[in-house]
């Protein structure tokens, strides 16, 4: 009787369609509404003026609107690198992830370029000139040239992999990896190779965001799948839930990796007391920004899904969920402190010049709260509508 029922009920939903509840549809609303508020503080910001209504400055000229960013393009570049393992390399136990990873990947850059838009004071500069008038030598045209190449195979590949090619979706995969590490390592050299800013300086910083971009990936796909599971009323299969513990195991090891990279940071930023980075440095070890440091950053970013991680051996899927949203959580707060502690430090601090505050101050205004809370919805109302559009992004073989 068992066997004759397994035959004739759907395995994870298929055959069904996504939750069509009121409870669904008031999230998708709700969501949306969000994103629409935050769209419009953005429209508003820019009539206004940015220099009114956002509370960057000459001296501190990126908030949280550029964290935010960096938050968002660095999800999707972990979440296409974490995807690729399976469909582009072929590691059987990292498959059943691919479709929706893709999806999200795609979800998290648009939502990312939208917070940048209402960031950049005229945004179709950007995309005429880039164009038109392309600067070789620029970190930033780098930057949008290769996050453009990136998206536009990253939508070609879901496409091929919604219509069932898998061969030919793994080479705009592969395509899809390739422009995706080369866009986040220049990102990572637009801060890199900024001598003027010691806190970013360094070499290290395109491969910490290579290695922090997998970290980011690892917790993304758990909390999205685990999310869509129970949005969906579905039970996981064995080869989805294996998948998922592989992802948290890799994702332990990227965290050890961060952990290493952070304590030399903090080891290199005090030692011999150097200009401009020991005092950013000491900020965010006992300063200003040590609460998001220590608390945010260090412990649910890494230290707490860490320990859940090895404590259950990455077999408690709960217990994994709860480890991907501390983890998002702290990444996001690692991003702003990136990019906001890189320059509160005053230009010749060292010089002692007369008048010149110990460190710049800056809190984000309400329009950049509404406008990052919109870039967080939009994603949110993009995965929500996913799951109802490709029908739980399931795929053949489960």
């Amino acid at each position: 009787m068992n066997n004759i029922l397994a035959q004739v009920l759907p395995h994870e939903g298929e055959g069904l369609s996504v939750k069509s509840s009121s409870g669904y549809n008031a999230a998708i609303a709700a969501t949306g509404l969000l994103a629409a508020v935050g769209i419009g503080f953005g429209v508003h910001a820019f009539l206004q003026g940015y220099h009114t209504a956002y509370n960057v400055t000459r001296e501190v000229p990126w908030g949280i609107l550029i964290a935010a960013y960096v938050f968002f393009v660095v999800t999707s570049t972990g979440l296409c690198l974490v995807s690729s393992i399976g469909h582009v390399f072929n590691v059987e136990s990292f498959k059943p992830i691919a479709k929706r990873s893709v999806f999200m990947a795609i979800t998290t850059i648009v939502s990312g370029f939208v917070v940048i838009a209402f960031e950049i004071e005229n945004p179709w500069r950007m995309a005429i000139w880039n164009v038109i008038s392309p600067n070789l030598t620029s970190n930033i045209w780098w930057m949008g040239t290769l996050y453009g190449a990136y998206l536009f195979f990253m939508l070609i590949e879901f496409a091929l992999l919604q219509a069932g090619k898998h061969k030919q979706a793994g080479y705009f995969g592969l395509l899809g990896v390739v422009s995706g590490v080369a866009a986040h390592s220049n990102l990572g050299a637009v801060f890199g190779l900024l001598n003027g800013r010691e806190f970013w300086h360094g070499p290290y910083m395109p491969i910490y965001f290579i290695t922090s971009a997998m970290m980011s990936g690892c917790a993304a796909v758990i909390f999205f799948h685990w999310l869509a599971y129970r949005a969906n009323g579905w039970k996981m299969s064995s080869a989805l839930e294996n998948s998922l513990r592989s992802t948290a195991k890799l994702g332990a090891l990227l965290m050890s990796v961060i952990m290493f990279f952070t304590c030399w940071k903090v080891i290199s930023g005090i030692s011999g007391h150097p200009p401009g980075k020991y005092e950013a440095m000491q900020s965010i070890l006992s300063g200003p920004y040590a609460i998001n440091f220590w608390i945010a950053e260090v412990m649910m970013g890494m230290v707490i899904p860490f320990c859940i991680i090895i404590a259950t051996r990455a077999q408690n899927l709960n217990a994994l969920f709860i480890a991907s949203v501390s983890s998002i959580i702290g990444i996001f707060f690692m991003r702003y402190d990136l990019v906001v502690v890189g320059m509160i430090v005053p230009q010749f601090h060292e010089m002692g010049i007369v008048g010149q505050p110990h460190l710049w101050s800056y809190t984000p205004s309400f329009h950049e709260i509404m406008v990052t809370l919109g870039g967080i919805s939009l994603c949110a109302m993009g995965f929500l509508i996913g799951e109802r559009l490709f029908k739980g992004h399931l795929s053949e073989d489960h």
